[in-house]
């Protein structure tokens, strides 16, 4: 009886094997060995983070948008958090809040075709095996890797051009932003425009609540900014996450995508379309409530979470920040914001307007002593204005490398 092709193959490996010094026998069996480890260990990972759905969504840009049952999302997994119910949203937004004058609507890519999630469920994006692998670990996946400088900017490639406020007691923060798609080009760099809700020692024990809109080809496989939250409790060590890729942020809303693509996007020198992000801490229990676009309540992080942001924020940025990797040896071309100078103003470069804070008295206020930092003002920089239209305002971002930046 002639041997079957697969018999033939076997023998052939076989002697292969045989035929190669131990050393390259060893890798070659253990190679793959490591490998589907590696995989298996993924794939319990994405059991954990992907939860049964009811509905799923086809976003035109292949993501897939999961309607998960409320009280079945990664929030729930936490500990403290098991078996509870969503928190009834808070009867009162921080006074000042009118969600009217918004007039301009951002949406969401996925959103587009007018499907939605049922009620009591929320919408997730699904993370797939190859955004895993993507990341340079599992253990890295989804979280900022941040080496600390001894000021409230990073090191390790981190750079910044920001609006901050400090030395009080604040319990929140809103803006308006605009959104652009800046060009990221490393794999392993991002580019984001977001509000900071900050407390703590920067590289110790820091505590923040962030959110606004990245690109991030290494989260997402693309180039499309999105709508990302962030939060941490000890400098991005160990705690935290983008995103619902870990048990924290508790979403109330069926509507948005945390994660998913924002469209449309302002152009150079044509239409502008903002972003409205406001965080707050609820008076009565103490949680720290997010709002996107025209009144829409997104969630909370639950107060358990943090240590010093139990209490109140010592600090509120807003701005940009990229990943510079210098893979090349020079300054990364990855742009800020819409890649333009503050200079060049309304239509060219990126803003926030009608920065404002909130009080212990739970008010939207003008901000005062406000601060302008740019880590590198030849790559990315910044300016800050007001009038009575925009309230408070900044430009910022910039090109990365040209010829007053290598």
């Amino acid at each position: 009886m002639a041997a079957s092709s697969s018999s033939i193959l076997f023998i052939f490996v076989c002697i292969l094997l045989m035929s190669l010094p131990v050393e390259t026998k060893n890798e070659t069996v253990l190679k793959p060995v490591k490998e589907l480890k590696k995989l298996k260990r993924i794939r319990e990972h994405l059991k954990k983070i992907n939860k049964p759905s009811i509905k799923t969504i086809q976003s035109p840009d292949g993501d897939l948008i999961d309607c998960v049952l409320s009280h079945l999302q990664p929030a729930f997994d936490h500990p403290k958090l098991k078996g509870q119910k969503l928190l009834e949203p808070p009867l009162e937004r921080p006074k000042g809040h009118n969600s009217s004058d918004e007039t301009i609507h951002t949406f969401q890519l996925w959103a587009e075709s007018n499907e939605f999630c049922p009620e009591g469920t929320v919408p997730i994006r699904r993370t797939t095996e190859t955004d895993v692998l993507r990341a340079s670990s599992l253990k890295r996946f989804g979280r900022k890797i941040i080496r600390h400088a001894k000021h409230d900017t990073m090191s390790g490639g981190h750079e910044h051009a920001v609006a901050f406020v400090n030395g009080d007691q604040y319990y929140g923060a809103k803006s308006g932003i605009n959104v652009w798609k800046p060009a990221v080009t490393d794999p392993y760099e991002f580019s984001l425009s977001q509000i900071w809700v900050i407390s703590g020692s920067f590289g110790i024990d820091l505590n923040t609540v962030e959110a606004g809109w990245q690109v991030s080809p290494e989260l997402y496989g693309d180039g499309y900014p999105r709508f990302f939250i962030y939060w941490t409790t000890d400098a991005y060590q160990t705690t935290g996450c983008y995103n619902l890729l870990c048990s924290g942020f508790v979403q109330t809303n069926n509507r948005i995508a945390i994660g998913a693509a924002i469209s449309p996007r302002s152009s150079y020198k044509g239409k502008q379309f903002d972003i409205s992000i406001m965080i707050w801490k609820d008076p009565k229990h103490g949680h720290w409530w997010l709002e996107f676009g025209s009144g829409l309540l997104i969630g909370y992080w639950p107060s358990f979470l943090f240590s010093h942001l139990q209490r109140h924020a010592s600090m509120i940025q807003f701005g940009g920040e990229i990943v510079n990797s210098r893979s090349r040896g020079y300054h990364t071309t990855t742009q800020m914001g819409s890649g333009h100078f503050a200079d060049e103003g309304f239509g060219k470069a990126s803003y926030f307007r009608n920065l404002k804070v909130v009080d212990w008295d739970n008010s939207l206020l003008p901000l005062t002593n406000l601060h302008l930092l740019a880590d590198h003002p030849n790559c990315y920089d910044i300016k800050s204005g007001k009038n009575n239209v925009w309230g408070d305002y900044i430009y910022y971002g910039g090109p990365g490398r040209n010829g007053r930046c290598q």
